[in-house]
């Protein structure tokens, strides 16, 4: 799952990123407000840790323009305001958690976990049962046959994860790139490799294609 974190404080930002990546997050990490708005219009977050007080734009006003498009990314606040008004604000914008500064690194763990099963209801739903036996965890991001786990790449992993998340649902080598590859420059000859890799490690129809229309994964449910 890919987590954005603003925080322009180089020691928390470091550490906060570091502790995620180690328990198995994805972490795209951002100094100031506008980068981290540019981020979070062009990617999908499965959440977002935002500070308060960073250069550019600040917190609040990262979260009023994501309001104002109808982005409904869950927003944690970190800050070291502790008025009441600055806290008030962050929940009428529609942040749903807040953390104050300093704060121990498995307690914002805590809080993330608490959050994404709010919201994605993991417990009961990150088990993706697929096509042929195979089932897929988006929340760890781990492909089984029966109960045997299949050995893939962190590409490939993202690769399954996507087509898992549009199951049943053709998504065109464009599409592919610009979610997975986050628009950066890859041939398409390059992704029909990753996905021939994938198959060999799993069935042959395990990625289905279809000319003209790109390639899926298909849900028993």
């Amino acid at each position: 799952m890919k987590i954005l974190l603003l925080e322009d404080d180089y020691i928390y930002n470091e550490s906060v990123t570091e502790y995620l990546e180690d328990i198995g997050y994805e972490v795209d990490s951002f100094y100031d407000g506008e980068s981290a708005l540019d981020a979070l219009v062009e990617n999908k977050y499965y959440l977002a840790i935002l500070d308060i007080k960073v250069p550019k734009l600040n917190g609040h006003e990262v979260i009023r323009y994501l309001k104002d498009i109808g982005n409904d990314t869950p927003i944690i606040i970190t800050t070291s305001l502790v008025d009441i008004d600055n806290i008030t604000i962050g929940y009428q914008l529609g942040c749903k958690d807040y953390l104050k500064k300093p704060y121990e690194l498995k307690e914002l763990e805590l809080r993330i976990n608490s959050l994404i099963t709010t919201k994605y209801n993991t417990k009961e739903n990150s088990l993706c049962d697929l096509m042929n036996e195979y089932t897929f965890s988006l929340q760890s991001r781990t492909l089984k046959l029966k109960d045997k786990e299949i050995d893939l790449t962190l590409k490939e992993k993202e690769l399954v994860e996507f087509l898992v998340s549009n199951a049943n649902c053709f998504c065109d080598m464009e599409t592919i790139r610009e979610n997975v590859w986050e628009g950066k420059e890859i041939h398409y000859a390059d992704i029909r490799m990753y996905i021939r890799k994938i198959r060999i490690k799993t069935h042959k129809d395990f990625i289905i294609s279809s000319r003209g229309l790109g390639y899926k994964i298909e849900a028993t449910k």
